[in-house]
């Protein structure tokens, strides 16, 4: 007995006859063109797109229509064929023309398809098969071109992610200014806004999950912020003051959550993001000294990192130390500095430092609010007490060496 030869299965023509088939095939063009007309006519936004721009919808447009034909002839090949409809949507439609606006031209062109589509029926069971056909091969388009901005906003969001990357790496490195500034003005962030740059540990591996909850903190304190995850450190550039009042300094603690647990340190507050390298090296020593600060707060500024930054060898923080109280103790004379040094050398003791001084306790009250209105440190405090040790050390050490 001979062997049976399988027979091809049929293409489903969702009841349609070849003839109607052909003549519908045969009027994709002048189909697509009555679409164009009609959003011409009904679409106010529509008529203002360059002419190329309007040939582009007319051609996706023509692609769709013949689409409808094959999907008609065989609906197993729907998904692939309208995905091959829009597949110059992503880098063509999405660049000139928003979802909303394609949603609407997707459904005037069902519209006009509906309104035409009669005409080439044969009976009135052929009719209701195309006002079917139409109706789900629309929905079809639908999401084709929903996927196509979809993945269109990807790639727009992976070239910002990357900009942003650059954008901050310049930053961290000290890169020329105008590159910086270009690129961060192509990403929305204000010239002229303050910036703050804060580094630590990334909370994940995973990137996305660091961007989500970097930006989800900086929503909910409203600020701009421009991140980067470079190696084991995450650094965050934040928009605005953040050393001004007490809901000012707040946002740096809470943008602090979106950090792995471990220190954190800001940098110093600058007036443009032009001028954020400095905020971020400083940053950047202070990560790297803060360890010696066991009872860090989190974050810790980088200017109360001083001693431990200077003891790491940074001449920044040995710099800052003799400017900013070795030498005005120096230069408000022998006295303030004597009482200053007596004071620490007698581990904070009043009235054992007012008598090596012989002096009353309330003079060396009075002259340690002087130091402390001259340096911003007060002797009494704990902290404070070995920041001014330090200061006076590296003072004393930068003259030895003829540097100060």
């Amino acid at each position: 007995m001979a062997e049976a030869i399988p027979r091809r299965r049929a293409p489903k023509h969702h009841g349609l006859s070849a003839k109607t088939l052909r003549r519908l095939e045969g009027a994709t063009g002048r189909l697509a063109s009555a679409s164009v007309a009609a959003a011409e006519e009904r679409l106010s936004w529509f008529g203002r797109l360059p002419a190329d721009q309007r040939a582009t919808v007319l051609l996706i447009t023509q692609t769709g229509a013949a689409g409808f034909v094959d999907w008609l002839r065989d609906s197993q090949e729907a998904l692939n064929l309208t995905t091959e409809a829009f597949r110059g949507a992503p880098t063509d439609l999405s660049r000139w023309i928003s979802l909303r606006q394609a949603v609407a031209l997707v459904r005037l062109a069902i519209e006009v398809f509906e309104e035409h589509l009669p005409e080439f029926a044969a009976s009135e069971l052929e009719r209701a098969a195309l006002i079917e056909g139409i109706l789900r091969y629309g929905r079809e388009i639908a999401f084709a071109t929903a996927n196509s901005y979809a993945a269109a906003a990807e790639a727009r969001g992976a070239w910002d992610a990357r900009l942003e990357a650059l954008v901050v790496d310049g930053i961290v490195r000290g890169d020329a200014e105008e590159s910086v500034l270009s690129r961060a003005a192509a990403l929305g962030w204000d010239p002229t806004a303050q910036a703050t740059a804060l580094v630590g540990n990334p909370l994940s591996e995973d990137p996305p999950t660091v961007v989500f909850e970097v930006r989800s903190r900086a929503a909910r304190v409203g600020r701009p912020v421009l991140l980067s995850v470079q190696g084991s450190r995450l650094v965050v550039v934040v928009g605005g003051a953040t050393d001004g009042g007490v809901k000012e300094r707040e946002i740096l603690a809470k943008m602090s959550e979106a950090f792995a647990p471990g220190p954190v340190v800001a940098g110093p507050t600058v007036p443009t993001l032009a001028e954020a390298h400095y905020s971020a090296t400083e940053a950047l020593s202070g990560l790297r000294a803060v360890t010696g600060w066991p009872a860090a707060p989190r974050p810790a500024r980088s200017r109360d990192l001083l001693p431990e930054r200077a003891l790491a060898g940074d001449a920044e923080a040995e710099r800052l130390l003799i400017e900013e109280i070795a030498k005005p103790l120096e230069d408000a004379g022998s006295t303030l500095l004597e009482t200053v040094e007596t004071y620490l050398e007698n581990g904070g003791v009043l009235e054992t430092c007012a008598r090596a001084l012989f002096v009353h306790p309330n003079t060396v009250r009075y002259r340690l609010r002087k130091a402390a209105d001259l340096t911003g440190r007060h002797a009494a405090d704990p902290r404070d007490a070995l920041v001014l040790r330090i200061a006076l050390t590296v003072g004393r050490l930068a003259r030895a060496r003829g540097i100060w």
